[in-house]
């Protein structure tokens, strides 16, 4: 048993077996084992999640804690998953197919470092005094009046999450929720539920009150359950942009306040005087670390045409060098696509770019030393023009295109000219240009020269456009779990 109890549902404190359709196989992406079943919840099994939730929000002790009193059993829970550390990297591993590098820095170094620092910038969180202002009576005299604004929690949370970084965002969307004293009924990927099992196996351990927090699995029927439910006060996703649009239609009869963080098609910019083997690493970084399998990857490739066959030629050379394999091995740098219709996607999308007169550089083809698992080589294509599918869907997988440009406001039209604004990145020399060109960016978020070299829990993260809305980390991500209220009151 990876986490949890095998097949059962986390509900209201307790482990129930779910009354819905039984359970379903998870699988290893690498190998193709079956690693454990998850329970899948009905109708029954969402409605009792609904209403433990509800009443451990309006009745329970936890929105009437202290910050302080929270952040701490918050920080047991913390301690609890950090001293089964090797546990939850092995458990990412087997189920997401992350390399063990990425398992242990993103998938839960970073984890971990993100949820410790919601917990400290919690108890920061103060009332705000409001300026004083004189205001004349009726009967001639002055009187100064003041207010104050409070942070007080939303209510009933419903945590959406992927497959891609389960464990990262089961906590980057439960703990600033929990802290702030909201409930939470966390539904993740069924392709990867233990690493949101895992977390109710540690509030069980330190004891959070009942209700608190909810893990349910369930299917696309009672996931609109949950998310049209009037007892749900906000959603936060994070998934693709089609099922974002779909959940904010479910949420709309109700008004439900909805975070979304959606996906991406990313423009790396490479003007002809940037470093070309920084910007061909993080191009590998992007598109290799987890398979491509990344909404905030660097996919389009703007490069200046006076350097573009450098930078090809660098990226072709990175990518063979590229070792694939099951990631139970240290050794492998990449490894599979989640399940085979995410690689049927990734085929597809390769031969649409190369039928549109697309340069197939490297790759484009199933490892043929991979007899198990569902792997695909890092693809590069060249000569690709933005307006083709290749350049403006986005593939979830190891492909990145290459679009030549050939002055400053032709990258910036080009890198803009996209339904999605998650990311992107400019390399130059002359970090004044660099930065000016980031500005006219129209995404959510911009790396300069390689950004500040980490995944920051101070940077507020989130896209615009069809990439969602709403911020995740900083004092922002933790206040988006909050309503603002105002007391206004007579000082003298």
């Amino acid at each position: 048993m990876l986490a949890g109890q095998e097949g059962k549902l986390y509900i209201g404190g307790e482990w129930i077996a779910p009354k819905g359709s039984g359970s379903e196989a998870v699988v290893n992406p690498a190998t193709e084992a079956v690693i454990g079943h998850v329970g899948i919840a009905g109708a029954d099994d969402v409605d009792a999640a609904l209403s433990v939730a509800r009443t451990a929000f309006e009745s329970g002790p936890w929105r009437r804690m202290s910050v302080a009193e929270r952040a701490a059993m918050l920080g047991r829970l913390c301690d609890w998953l950090d001293q089964r550390a090797d546990r939850i990297r092995a458990l990412i591993t087997a189920e997401t197919g992350s390399i063990q590098s990425f398992a242990r820095t993103m998938q839960f170094a970073t984890a971990m470092e993100h949820a410790r620092h919601y917990l400290v910038q919690a108890t920061k969180v103060e009332p705000e005094a409001l300026p004083l202002e004189p205001v004349a009576t009726a009967g001639g005299a002055t009187m100064v009046g003041g207010g104050l604004v409070v942070y007080e929690p939303v209510g009933v949370c419903l945590a959406i999450t992927p497959f891609n970084v389960p464990f990262m965002l089961n906590l980057a969307k439960a703990i600033p929720a929990l802290v702030m004293g909201n409930t939470v009924i966390l539904k993740p990927s069924p392709l990867t539920p233990y690493s949101a099992f895992i977390i109710a196996d540690a509030a069980e351990a330190i004891g959070l009150p009942p209700g608190v927090l909810n893990v349910v699995n369930c299917g696309p029927a009672d996931s609109a359950r949950l998310t049209g439910d009037p007892r749900v006060d906000l959603i936060t996703f994070t998934g693709s942009d089609m099922v974002g649009a779909a959940i904010q239609a479910q949420a709309a009869p109700t008004l439900k306040r909805c975070i979304m963080e959606l996906g991406g098609k990313s423009a790396m910019i490479v003007r002809a005087d940037g470093n070309l083997d920084a910007a061909a690493r993080t191009a590998l970084a992007s598109l290799t670390f987890h398979a491509g399998q990344a909404c905030a990857a660097m996919t389009r490739l703007v490069v200046h045409n006076s350097i573009r066959a450098d930078f090809v030629e660098r990226v072709k050379t990175l990518f063979e060098a590229v070792n694939i394999g099951n990631p139970a091995d240290p050794a492998v740098t990449m490894g599979p696509l989640i399940r085979e219709n995410s690689r049927a996607r990734v085929r597809e999308m390769v031969a649409s770019g190369i039928a549109d007169g697309a340069r197939l550089v490297t790759g484009g083809q199933v490892p043929e030393s991979q007899e198990k698992g569902f792997f695909y080589r890092p693809t590069l294509l060249d000569e690709v023009d933005n307006s083709w599918r290749v350049a403006r869907e986005e593939i979830f997988g190891p492909v990145g295109v290459v679009i030549g440009f050939d002055d400053d406001e032709d990258a910036i039209r080009i890198a803009n000219d996209s339904d999605f604004g998650l990311s992107g990145s400019v390399f130059s020399a002359d970090v004044g240009r660099a930065y000016a060109i980031a500005l006219e960016m129209r995404t959510g978020k911009v790396n300069i020269n390689g950004g500040s070299g980490k995944m920051s829990s101070y940077h507020p993260f989130g896209g615009i456009k069809r990439s969602g809305y709403g911020r995740e980390f900083g004092d922002i991500g933790l206040k988006e779990f909050t309503y603002t209220k105002t007391l206004a009151f007579h000082l003298a």
